[in-house]
């Protein structure tokens, strides 16, 4: 640990020694002001378990987001959930500086830099329910700090951070031990490769992920795979695979107001899966028992930025290991969701 904290002293060291980069001659300084840019995003849907025969209504989300650039070398953003299915959630909060051409330090409370799936905000989701790689298997915010590098003369990016282990709604705790992810992503033509590890130690037992993702986006094409590997140290539970695979094809149209119509498919699943928490007897529990899932869907938009409104239905069919009865709200299921975001 003290090997660490060393490595971590020198580098804010070092990035405290740095100046701001000058702003070359004949080029005009990145725009800076003290009004914050607001934005938000509002998911309310109904859905239907159709194994159970069952319905609800729901606010799924009420985002809104602060964040604004007060200096040229400085950016910060605030995010709060209003309402996560009637819970208020404060998610994001975190400032960065630019440290010098291509390399940024950033510190606050934020998702660890991991996973493809799991970066995506619900104004941004594909379909109306994460895949089990996003909401289950990988699903973290932390508080610590990361460092991003983009590399000026090849499309490559590297991320890499260190964080508390503990849950984002205590940063009292002190640790013993920390969180760590990194990340790298890759551009060439079409296509971005994305391959990155993450490891973490809610409780007793430290949980070591590596992720790999493919997406190639083409005309009114998206396709995209991704695969997150989740390993459990001093064989606490079995090895987790969790794959996400999935297309989106959309077209102009003219119908009232919108002006896209698109369509969507996804294959995902996951072996058993545990959290990481501990039961009575000190073994973990498996929390999600293994699954695979088919979507289907098909999404009619109203695009004029910066206001974007989608009308979405999905059909998602689950397919369990025999003898399992899936939970309330994990079997089969219909979801008819609006989605605006300004």
């Amino acid at each position: 640990m003290n090997k660490i904290i060393g490595i971590l002293a020198s580098g804010l060291i070092a990035v405290s020694g740095l100046s701001f980069p000058a702003t070359a001659a004949g080029k005009a300084p990145e725009s800076f002001s003290y009004m914050p840019n607001i934005h938000g995003a509002m998911r309310a849907r109904w859905e239907g378990d159709l194994d159970a025969d069952r319905s609800r209504f729901q606010l799924r989300n009420a985002r809104v987001s602060l964040d604004g650039r007060i200096h040229p070398t400085i950016d910060y953003f605030l995010q709060v959930d209003l309402c996560d299915q009637g819970t208020m959630k404060f998610l994001d909060g975190w400032a960065r500086i630019k440290v010098t051409e291509g390399l940024r330090f950033q510190a606050g409370q934020f998702r660890m830099p991991f996973g493809v799936d799991p970066f995506r905000a619900p104004a941004n989701y594909v379909f109306s329910n994460r895949s089990f790689i996003g909401k289950q298997v990988c699903n973290v915010r932390a508080v610590g700090a990361k460092i991003t590098y983009d590399f000026p003369k090849i499309p490559l990016t590297l991320e890499g951070g260190i964080f508390n282990p503990t849950s984002i709604s205590d940063h009292t705790g002190w640790n013993s031990s920390y969180a760590y992810a990194g990340r790298a992503i890759y551009r060439i033509g079409e296509f971005k490769i994305d391959a990155g590890m993450q490891s973490l130690r809610p409780d007793m037992v430290r949980i070591n992920l590596l992720d790999g993702c493919i997406n190639w986006t083409g005309g009114r094409w998206i396709l995209e795979g991704e695969y997150m590997y989740k390993h459990y140290t001093n064989n606490a539970h079995k090895a987790v695979h969790a794959y996400n695979i999935w297309g989106d094809y959309h077209m102009p149209v003219k119908a009232g107001v919108f002006n896209r119509l698109s369509f969507q498919g996804r294959f995902d699943g996951m072996t058993a899966h545990s959290s990481g928490k501990r039961n009575e007897d000190g073994a973990l529990t498996t929390t999600d028992p293994a699954r695979n899932r088919v979507t289907v869907g098909a999404t009619i938009s109203y695009i004029r930025k910066p206001v974007w409104l989608d009308i979405r239905a999905d059909y998602e069919k689950y397919f369990y290991r025999h003898g399992v009865e899936p939970a309330l709200g994990h079997g089969d299921r219909i979801v008819l969701e609006m989605v605006l975001r300004f």
